[in-house]
């Protein structure tokens, strides 16, 4: 059976940066109660009160693993080098059957310069290929048999370095994207390995991001 404090949690939880600002104590009570009246009185199919409201909302206990974040503010605090490289451009490709030919044609050229950024990330239908914009020429060469559905120019690479025991904390991807969503940061991509985390945005947007996920580490 629903009640005010099940439904609270509910929209709480569904909506993480509600749910942010609220254990951070930057909500005004009654005016969120008032905003949420109309919700929770459909959601339980009878009128209810703003107080009742707010003493749920004042009673609300996020979950232990938000709670407890010390775990998560010493890998954030411990975070390694922030790399910024710009000068970069994305391709996609759908994906077949000559696909990781062209790869491999790519690899050829690039084994002479181990330093040249380059990712190839595979998905169920279409491939990104993320390189330097001085290799247009050659990416182009390499992949002139496949079907190109997205070229983008003038983007740049943020990478951070991750502790070991990065994977074993819950919530910390979710720091990276929650900071840049707040700042109005949108990604064009992310690329990720074990111990290393990349996004990818607009040039326009390079300082703004790297500022913001630099702040975490504070």
């Amino acid at each position: 059976m629903k009640t005010i404090a099940t439904c609270v949690e509910e929209i709480l939880v569904s909506q993480p940066f509600l749910e942010d600002a609220l254990t951070r104590n930057i909500l005004n009570y009654s005016a969120l109660s008032e905003e949420l009246r109309d919700q929770i009185s459909n959601m339980l199919r009878k009128p209810v009160k703003s107080g009742a409201i707010m003493m749920a909302l004042r009673r609300y206990s996020p979950p232990k693993e938000m709670a407890n974040k010390i775990k998560l503010n010493k890998v954030l605090q411990n975070l390694g080098d922030i790399t910024v490289r710009s000068n970069l451009s994305d391709y996609t490709f759908k994906n077949s059957s000559s696909l990781i030919h062209s790869h491999l044609k790519m690899l050829e050229v690039l084994k002479e310069d181990p330093q040249i950024f380059y990712t190839f990330t595979r998905g169920v239908h279409e491939s990104n290929v993320l390189i330097t914009t001085a290799l247009k020429e050659q990416i182009e060469d390499s992949y002139r048999n496949e079907i190109c559905t997205t070229i983008q120019d003038n983007l740049s690479a943020i990478t951070i370095g991750l502790p070991k025991e990065n994977t074993k904390i819950a919530g910390l991807y979710y720091q990276f994207f929650k900071r840049l969503a707040w700042e109005g940061i949108s990604l064009y991509e992310v690329v990720s390995t074990t111990n290393e985390f990349t996004i990818l945005v607009e040039d326009e947007n390079v300082d703004k991001a790297f500022s913001a996920i630099k702040s975490l580490k504070n």
